[in-house]
């Protein structure tokens, strides 16, 4: 395949990779090397020894501004920013949650964490992570919208600044009610593969210590 037919491959999928990036890079940083221009979602990959790797995959709201940041962005220092393939996108997902699209991932650190994770006693509380920066109450009321979920009933965790962390926590009904919306594990949001944990409403008022839309 050439440059060009490279370059053009899911042509219409607003996502690049940009390469190259500091170590010591923030999310907060990629925002501002991106400016202008309208991010929806950023995830920033890490590497063995669980450190940033200087790669990252940020999605923008079309497909001409992933044009735009390709164009915009190529050639500033170190850092190169690529087109990417929608696959890989959704791969970098589903490994950031430890779920592996291509085969199912029977390893040790794999079934520990599924054993942890059902290890839990169910409660009405449940914990989301890997949300979108975009995410609203309206959202993922909808996402639960089969289990009766009121958006009041929905807690989005921020940073200080206000930008959203990517977890929150919805409480249902009854812990039955819970039990029952786990079978949206690993559905999606928006463009991301959205993890459902078991809480409890202590955690989640410990929780509460930071900032909350």
């Amino acid at each position: 395949m050439t440059e060009s037919n490279l370059y053009f491959a899911d042509a219409g999928f607003p996502v690049v990779r940009p390469r190259g990036l500091p170590f010591t890079c923030t999310d907060a940083d990629i925002f501002r090397f991106f400016a202008g221009l309208e991010l929806v979602d950023l995830l920033m990959l890490n590497n063995k020894s669980a450190s940033f790797s200087g790669e990252a995959f940020v999605v923008f709201s079309r497909p001409v501004q992933a044009d735009i940041a390709v164009r915009h962005n190529m050639g500033r220092g170190c850092v190169q920013v690529f087109k990417c393939k929608k696959h890989n996108y959704y791969n970098a997902v589903a490994a950031e949650s430890g779920y592996d699209l291509g085969h199912y991932d029977n390893s040790p650190s794999r079934s520990k964490k599924v054993k942890d994770k059902d290890r839990t006693e169910y409660t009405e509380i449940l914990k989301l992570r890997g949300l979108p920066f975009t995410v609203t109450r309206a959202d993922i009321a909808e996402f639960f919208k089969d289990f009766n979920v009121a958006e009041e009933k929905v807690h989005i965790a921020c940073r200080p600044d206000g930008k959203v962390t990517g977890e929150a926590y919805v409480a249902f009904e009854s812990a039955e009610v819970a039990k029952q919306a786990m079978c949206k594990d690993r559905l999606t949001i928006g463009t991301r593969y959205v993890e459902l944990f078991r809480s409890t409403p202590g955690e989640a008022r410990r929780a509460e210590s930071r900032s909350w839309q």
